[in-house]
């Protein structure tokens, strides 16, 4: 399938390719240090974007606001399509991991735009819900984690008036930034599949392996978002999540730099004994299906691979994490089709490095899925493709990657 193309801005560049040895000859480091970001779109310029987007689709696309986030900024969904299957797009959960956001917005303004055959189908068959900034307040202050207090959540919710400060509080150091003087949550962390829970005092601090409690208003908000499309549409046929990870992890024995990962799996299977805390959700879930959605993104980057090698460094993210705490194993376990992105670098690391190639990356391995959902070739797709992808190559790098890091973070917070 061919990528999506935005006049032009997705299409692959006509431009010579780095080659792969240039690539893996390339400098790397995961140390933290300050990047320029100025390329990336911040908070104001994304209103300003979803705005045009709306008014140039002549009500294609329809922007929503759906909440705020701790510091009151708003927390926008962009709607297109009239189809019978819902998808929902979150990005920038982590607010220093950001070509998730550009990669949505462009998706956007050909969706809300173009007359193609292949819009026009998208557009008939799906009804696509995009959350693009889904952390502003850290994506403003380009760090992992929300500016929240444990006093804030302590006066918005009382009952937790004792209770210790969850697991996933940072008030120390992460990723090269303070957060002692405004301390803040990994929100990615913050997600329970009871989708009905309200915080109780005894389920603090918490761990990894533990659901969280939806306390923070972002992932409220996307909690609300979920509900309100699983009740418009019966359920929500599949969740996307953009993320980064380490900078410098390599595809299996060739040491050309991962482009990005994917995954659709991030908890125990509920029909196993190991996942048997979560056996009422064992008839919903679907890890086949999660498998084919990941499988028809991978393909799609291994097509776009002829032009850029580039897209064709794709690796599978670990598979041995059970994190019911996070939106996609929060969403997977409810039923939905789950797709982990896990592009190259966060800011700290890469900066706006190689931003225009990851952010096209992204496009691609999105419309690969749209595609395949769209024309119902993603029930075809062999699952076993995806258990044959190659799994990163880590190399003992010490990368925060989007999901592993904070598993091991003291459940008093920190680092």
């Amino acid at each position: 399938m061919s990528a999506i193309v935005l006049g032009g801005a997705l299409a692959v560049p006509a431009v010579v390719a780095p080659t792969d040895s240039a690539a893996a000859a390339e400098a790397c480091s995961e140390t933290p240090r300050e990047n320029p970001i100025s390329e990336f779109t911040d908070y104001q310029e994304m209103l300003s974007e979803l705005a045009r987007i709306e008014r140039v689709s002549s009500g294609k696309v329809q922007v929503t606001q759906a909440g705020r986030s701790n510091r009151g900024r708003l927390l926008q969904t962009a709607r297109v399509g009239t189809g019978r299957k819902a998808i929902l797009i979150t990005s920038e959960i982590h607010g220093n991991e950001k070509t998730g956001t550009d990669a949505i917005l462009r998706l956007l303004d050909f969706l809300g735009t173009s007359e193609s055959r292949k819009a026009q189908s998208i557009r008939r068959e799906l009804t696509i819900v995009a959350i693009p900034k889904m952390n502003p307040d850290g994506a403003e202050l380009d760090r992992r984690g929300n500016d929240m207090t444990w006093q804030e959540v302590q006066a918005r919710f009382p009952q937790l008036r004792g209770a210790p400060p969850a697991w996933n509080h940072i008030t120390g150091q992460q990723q090269g930034d303070d957060y002692r003087t405004r301390p803040g949550f990994d929100v990615n962390r913050d997600y329970h599949p009871d989708l009905t829970y309200r915080p109780r005092p005894q389920d603090f601090p918490g761990t990894s392996a533990e659901p969280g409690w939806f306390i923070t208003p972002e992932s409220q908000t996307v909690r609300d978002v979920y509900l309100g499309l699983k009740q418009e549409f019966g359920k929500v046929d599949t969740y996307i999540d953009l993320h980064h990870q380490g900078a410098c992890y390599t595809v299996p024995g060739t040491g050309r730099f991962v482009t990005l990962s994917l995954s659709g799996k991030f908890v125990a299977d509920p029909g196993t004994p190991e996942g048997a805390q979560w056996a009422r959700f064992r008839d919903v879930y679907d890890l086949k299906y999660n498998k084919q959605l990941n499988v028809a993104a991978y393909n799609a980057l291994q097509g776009a691979a002829n032009e850029r090698p580039a897209f064709g460094n794709i690796t599978l993210y670990p598979q041995d994490i059970n994190l019911p705490g996070t939106g996609l194993g929060t969403f997977t376990l409810n039923g939905s089709g789950a797709v982990l992105f896990e592009v190259r670098g966060q800011t700290q690391t890469l900066g706006q490095r190689h931003r225009e190639m990851l952010t096209r990356a992204v496009g691609i391995g999105l419309d690969g899925i749209l595609s395949a959902v769209t024309s119902g070739q993603v029930r075809n797709l062999d699952p076993a493709v995806y258990d044959r992808i190659p799994l990163t190559d880590r190399g003992g790098a010490g990368a925060d990657d989007d999901f592993l890091s904070g598993s091991a973070v003291p459940a008093v917070a920190g680092p």
